[in-house]
């Protein structure tokens, strides 16, 4: 009898042990935190070139914003690469491809591509991460969407100024997260991010 109950426990246990090594990848996931990656690395490069171009025709402010988002976007790619390699998997070499214009069409084109983050693409990944059940991503995508929203409205009122010839009412400086990309209007800081609790002493500032 006590060796029966024995070959059953290790039956039991290694059922268990088959089951666990055959559980399906979250193959959706996969490719969205790939697609994640490439896009925001590519944001991140892109809106490196726009700090230097609006530098270089003189908007000041609007160079800040773009140095303080392209560091934001630095982190979301490196919380996706984390979350992405803790499923087994890793990121291919790839090159970001963008054009850089004017100031104001950069600041446009800044503008589409966070509306369409925010509108379609981090919803639909962090639909699929809920159904695929990888909470890892579900917060790495959250992070992101959160800081978009807020790179948007701080896109488009850049735009509205620029466009109004009235720049010296947009912020002084950028403070950047540097666990979750959040970015703050250096006049309006929490005393810890609003988003993942990180202390404002880690800010990463832009003035």
């Amino acid at each position: 009898m006590k060796k029966m109950r024995i070959v059953l426990v290790l039956a039991i246990t290694g059922l268990i042990a088959f089951t666990g090594c055959n559980q399906p990848k979250p193959v959706k996931t996969i490719e969205n935190l790939k697609a994640g990656i490439i896009g925001e690395t590519t944001a991140s490069k892109k809106y490196e070139a726009f700090a230097q171009k609006a530098k270089e025709e003189g908007h000041d402010a609007i160079a800040m914003l773009f140095s303080a988002a392209s560091n934001a976007e630095a982190v979301h790619a490196a919380n996706h690469t984390r979350v992405l390699e803790s499923l087994g998997e890793k990121m291919g070499d790839f090159t970001p491809e963008f054009e850089v214009k004017t100031t104001a069409e950069n600041l446009q084109a800044a503008i589409d591509g966070e509306s369409y983050e925010v509108s379609t693409m981090y919803p639909q990944f962090l639909a699929d991460a809920k159904a695929e059940k990888v909470q890892k991503a579900e917060q790495s995508f959250t992070w992101a969407l959160d800081t978009e929203k807020k790179h948007n409205d701080f896109y488009s009122n850049a735009l509205s100024a620029l466009n109004a010839e009235s720049e010296s009412g947009l912020p002084t400086g950028y403070a950047v997260c540097p666990v979750c990309g959040n970015t703050y209007d250096m006049a309006n800081v929490d005393d810890k991010c609003a988003f993942c609790m990180t202390d404002k002493s880690k800010f990463i500032n832009f003035d």
